[in-house]
């Protein structure tokens, strides 16, 4: 049985993290939209390999392309949220990352005819300073997580965190099933090859084999792309060297990257693998504070 879950985190290129100081959510309407032609050549791809993935959703793109997530769901996939205005999670505190769950969720139905699942907070912001955000899910009604990056980042990162996934039994009283972003201990080190730029910077022949470990130990793992990463002829924002680099760098590659990887094995959508895992006695409930104590 295959515990290898496929996701993709349905954003503009415009609207990343790394260009909140060059393009104001006020202005967004203002730039070309390019996320539905490179969307539509990830599900020909999945299509093609016969996986499926998990699209978490930004509720702003949700209301400009309804047509776009209704063609997602028709074609077997998984909708779920990745929040409204990709706002990073801790900077916006509890009652505003509310608000901002409610919004997104709306947007996300109105487009889409399904309630939406899962989350993905924007930029993997669920870090020490912003559990509360998962007792907040929760009580929202969300049945699992993905945010959890079990690695040290100056923007994201539990490093201690819980590697697989887990029920997370919350200081509220109530269970929200994780599914951290995955990586692999070797040897002293702890690698993120869960995707991303990590996909694109990391070498094709070590994440191959990183994900055959995995899957042939049968240990879940979850790879995780976005539109813009297979589109090298989005615009270019003039940027310092380090931002230019992390963005822009193996455009041109990620598409045979994530097709090399996909021949290894069927992927499914996370919230299926979390039904297959706790199906088969593998999804362990564990007390948050237990789950951040784990190496």
């Amino acid at each position: 049985m295959a515990f290898q879950a496929l996701s993709v985190d349905l954003e503009e290129h415009f609207q990343v993290s790394n260009f909140e100081h060059l393009v104001d959510r006020s202005r967004w309407g203002e730039q070309p939209s390019r996320v539905a032609g490179s969307t539509k050549r990830l599900l020909d791809l999945f299509d093609a390999d016969g996986s499926r993935a998990t699209f978490f959703v930004l509720g702003w793109v949700a209301e400009r392309q309804p047509a776009l997530l209704r063609e997602i769901a028709a074609r077997g996939h998984e909708i779920a949220c990745h929040g409204y205005g990709h706002e990073i999670v801790y900077a916006i505190g509890p009652e505003r990352f509310r608000e901002d769950l409610r919004r997104a969720r709306a947007a996300i139905e109105d487009a889409a005819g399904v309630r939406p699942a899962g989350y993905r907070a924007p930029s993997f912001s669920v870090t020490e300073d912003s559990l509360w955000a998962l007792e907040i899910l929760a009580e929202e009604g969300f049945a699992y997580d993905s945010s959890i990056f079990p690695v040290r980042h100056y923007r994201y990162g539990i490093p201690r965190f819980a590697r697989r996934p887990l029920a997370l039994r919350l200081p509220n009283g109530l269970l929200l099933r994780e599914f951290p972003l995955t990586t692999l201990d070797v040897g002293p080190l702890r690698v993120p090859i869960a995707g991303g730029a990590y996909l694109r910077f990391l070498p094709p022949a070590f994440l191959r084999w990183a994900f055959g470990r995995l899957a042939g130990a049968g240990e879940p793992a979850m790879l995780y792309l976005h539109p813009w990463e297979i589109d090298h002829e989005q615009p270019r924002f003039e940027v310092g060297w380090r931002v230019r680099v992390n963005h822009y760098y193996n455009l041109a590659r990620t598409e045979e990257r994530v097709r090399a990887l996909l021949a290894r094995g069927r992927f499914a959508p996370a919230g299926e693998v979390l039904e297959r895992l706790a199906a088969a006695g593998r999804l362990p409930e564990r007390a948050l504070a237990d789950a951040r104590r784990v190496a």
